[in-house]
């Protein structure tokens, strides 16, 4: 990085320079994934599933840290933009952190990159990471994910009857009448696909008709909630892609058996050392006929990490773009913000997104060039 550009940070990075590479190494998701801290947006699958949508991905290596960044040049004029998602994992904080985010800063200016955004999952009360943001001339920015905060619940130490009795009571008589009603959790996983365990069921259906079916359900779950997704074939290609993997699981509720009617689904990610929810949708209509069917699914969902020695289970976020907060009462959000409390979870307040710019006048340039084809693009349709 030229030094008019570069950052004066105060310490000297321990790792070395970071080596951008077109393919993956042999132990990346094991590095990048499934070691504590890791992301599944960090992984093989994510960067393959955004490679068939025009992004180009650089798989940086750092000693022992394994970094994805996701890079997009600008429409004509040269220069390109870069994403790490969630990364670098395993997410380590302070210094060491920095560390790793600035060795894949330096590779990425040196090979023509003009801005790059980091969205690591740090709380927002550590302050040597503010530190190093500052020092390293990283600007907070909006959310690129959905949600900048989360809901975690502690699983470490707990077991499955302790855990559940610190549910509160009214959520453990809702899950109760869910059972008592016959509510069926199907469990679409390739890790336990014999082996589903107590309270679930094996999905037996190719898993593609399963996740059709899901996105049906988020669709009518947006529609209520003025949400809006993005294609069909773009969330079906990536939640194939990541299931074959084993970093995403399906939860279903079908009403009496199996093959009953769908009410409701929970999708979670498996990484890191937790499970998190990715997207949950339901009926309308299964709300009133079995007002328990999503805290049924959550307990299953908790019951499933407590099983697999996570130490987390992470419930996600409530906050929309907007309105980057704890939802008050009154406030949109505030309904599923008290049904994820529920559970035991606690807010967490977390660092959010940053970008580093390298080069301001391409950067700029760039991003008025890449939004004029966007909007030309939309007109078009």
């Amino acid at each position: 990085m030229d030094r008019s550009s570069g950052p004066r940070l105060t310490y000297r990075p321990k790792l070395p320079a970071a080596v951008l590479r077109t393919d993956p190494t042999d132990d990346w998701d094991a590095l990048a994934v499934d070691r504590p801290g890791g992301h599944v947006l960090q992984s093989v699958a994510w960067a393959e599933h955004r490679r068939t949508s025009g992004w180009t991905p650089r798989f940086a290596v750092a000693g022992d840290l394994r970094i994805l960044a996701l890079t997009r040049p600008w429409p004509a004029i040269g220069g390109a933009s870069a994403y790490v998602p969630r990364g670098p994992a395993p997410v380590v904080h302070g210094d060491r952190l920095g560390d790793g985010l600035w060795a894949v800063t330096r590779a990425l200016a040196g090979n023509g990159i003009d801005v790059i955004a980091v969205d690591p999952e740090v709380a927002a009360d550590d302050g040597s990471w503010r530190d190093w943001l500052r020092r390293a001339r990283y600007r907070p920015i909006e959310e690129i994910q959905p949600s900048r905060h989360r809901l975690s619940l502690a699983l470490t130490g707990g077991d499955e009857s302790g855990i559940f009795h610190g549910i509160a009571k009214g959520t453990r008589q809702r899950i109760h009448k869910a059972e008592k009603q016959g509510v069926v959790i199907v469990r679409h996983d390739v890790r336990f696909r014999h082996q589903p365990g107590d309270g679930f069921v094996g999905g037996t259906e190719p898993p593609d008709a399963a996740f059709d079916r899901f996105y049906d359900l988020l669709l009518e779950t947006g529609e209520r909630r003025r949400f809006s997704f993005g294609p069909r074939s773009d969330y079906l290609a990536w939640w194939l892609r990541a299931h074959r993997a084993g970093h995403l699981v399906l939860l279903e509720a079908r009403e009496g058996t199996s093959s009953g009617q769908p009410l409701a689904g929970l999708t979670l990610y498996r990484h890191g050392g937790r499970v998190s929810t990715a997207q949950s949708g339901d009926r309308a209509a299964a709300r009133r006929a079995h007002p328990g069917v999503l805290h049924l699914l959550r307990w299953r969902a908790i019951q499933l990490a407590i099983r697999e020695g996570c130490h987390e289970m992470d419930l996600g976020g409530v906050d929309v773009r907007g309105a980057r907060h704890r939802p008050a009462r009154g406030e949109a959000m505030h309904g599923l913000l008290e049904h994820k409390l529920s559970f035991g979870a606690a807010w967490v307040d977390m660092a959010g997104a940053h970008e580093r710019v390298i080069r301001a006048k391409r950067y700029k340039a760039g991003s008025v060039v890449r939004a004029a084809l966007r909007r030309l693009s939309v007109r078009r349709r």
